[in-house]
């Protein structure tokens, strides 16, 4: 059967080539979206949007243009493909753009094994209102928690579709639902902040109203009362709702662009050791119900499952068609676009090795130190490395949890602070980016 979204596409195809194009590629996204806010035990807002974007690339040579719209009448498709011709007359010549090559493209495109759209059908408000409501109690039911800033219930659906004059046609849908809470506690100038959420492709895989409320509340009590720790050198524990932060510089620092650009830390550490030994870095688009899967990317390629860093030692860049060609390489099939741009290299589901012992087990092991729950701002230079955040969280004496930490900076060295990470095994296997609290030892504190 033939996606809902193949005509338009095809549709904008055609009128790029009316318009003198010579190759051309489009896309088109169709989305629902529900939201159900409350407040109070009462509805404070409920939203709901449906739209279709569509973008269109077309290419002269070596020259392209991008144009993007929300209106699918005939004229309007003729009138970007005019407009994006006109553009790209005067763009300057880029010798590296570029369809890609049949051969290249995907020949299986089904997403059906990969379970991204979850086909029970969208809930009504009042279902969202219920579990923002059941989330919102869990939270409140804290002595210490005075009120609840915000408790949410969304879902969404997405049609997407993507077509090229080399021949390349497929498209899947996706599905989200997802549940969060804010808390607040304490009151006046000692009020503190901190929330919980889930986010899954099925919403029956989603964790309870009441965990999500009970953790929102429980995290927001222990943030009461915090104090600036000593300035020094310590330990820095990175929870797991924030350590995939850092694994996230390291895959900004392998994006091909970056390495094209010559604007990246690693730029030179092809086939040298980013890691320890013993830790790996997989991506893998292929992971049923996970947001970061797909089937193909945004060139029409096949996507793949590779280890990005191996025992340890970095393997490859993340590269779209453009600067594989830059750099003399061939595309790892990690282009991604939205309707206003051209593609560009991104990463899919990314999982790193996990250690051995639990968070509990890094905190008694290291001695004297801060544990980091949330961060603030960024300092860091993509050209050294240089890290630099404001952190909060709590402090660590004697391998044992003592007070709540704010308004410290952590600082360090993005290439070494990897070198000495230490993972602990609570990663959560549903997320796309299956990272656990990571320890690193010697980072530099700025408090009091």
């Amino acid at each position: 059967m033939p996606h809902p979204l193949s005509d338009l596409t095809q549709a904008l195809l055609d009128a790029a080539r009316k318009a003198g194009a010579d190759t051309a590629d489009a896309i088109a996204i169709r989305g629902t979206s529900v939201t159900v806010d409350v407040r109070a035990g009462a509805l404070e807002q409920a939203e709901r949007s449906e739209a279709t974007d569509i973008g269109l690339r077309v290419l002269l040579g070596r020259r392209q243009a991008n144009v993007s719209a929300s209106d699918t009448r005939p004229e309007t498709l003729a009138a970007m493909a005019e407009r994006a011709v006109a553009m790209a007359r005067e763009a300057p010549e880029d010798p590296h753009v570029g369809l890609a090559d049949p051969a290249q493209l995907a020949r299986d495109t089904s997403a059906a094994e990969l379970e991204l759209a979850d086909p029970t059908a969208e809930p009504d408000p009042a279902t969202l209102q219920a579990r923002a409501e059941a989330a919102e109690a869990a939270a409140q039911a804290f002595d210490q928690v005075t009120q609840v800033q915000s408790a949410s219930a969304s879902y969404s659906a997405r049609d997407i579709h993507i077509a090229a004059s080399n021949g390349f046609g497929a498209g899947y849908s996706r599905t989200g639902s997802s549940l969060s809470c804010v808390a607040i506690a304490g009151e006046g100038l000692g009020m503190e902040r901190d929330y919980d959420g889930d986010s899954r492709t099925f919403a029956a895989d989603l964790r309870s109203a009441e965990e999500i409320g009970r953790t929102a509340g429980d995290r927001a009590v222990e943030r009461l009362n915090p104090r600036k720790p000593p300035t020094g050198t310590y330990p820095v524990l990175f929870d797991e709702r924030i350590s995939a932060s850092l694994i996230g510089h390291l895959l900004s620092a392998i994006s091909g662009a970056a390495i094209a650009r010559g604007s990246s830390f690693l730029r030179d550490a092809l086939g040298q050791q980013v890691l320890p030994e013993a830790l790996s870095v997989i991506e893998d688009p292929h992971r049923p119900r996970i947001s970061g899967s797909r089937p193909f990317d945004a060139e029409g390629l096949a996507t793949q499952r590779r280890a990005i860093v191996d025992r340890g030692t970095l393997t490859g860049w993340t590269l779209d068609l453009a600067n594989a060609r830059k750099l003399g390489l061939e595309s790892t099939a990690n282009a991604v676009r939205g309707t206003s741009a051209p593609p560009h290299p991104s990463n899919w589901n990314i999982a790193l090795t996990q250690g051995d012992r639990g968070r509990a087990d890094l905190i008694a092991d290291m001695g004297t130190g801060l544990l980091v729950t949330s961060m603030i701002g960024s300092t860091i230079n993509s050209n050294t490395g240089d890290y630099s955040r404001g952190a909060s969280g709590l402090w660590v004496e004697n391998g044992e949890i003592t007070h709540a930490v704010n308004e410290v900076t952590i600082a360090g060295n993005l290439r070494d602070m990897l070198l000495r990470i230490v993972p602990a095994n609570d990663a959560r296997p549903h997320l796309s980016r299956v990272v656990p609290s990571l320890l690193v030892e010697g980072m530099t504190l700025a408090g009091t």
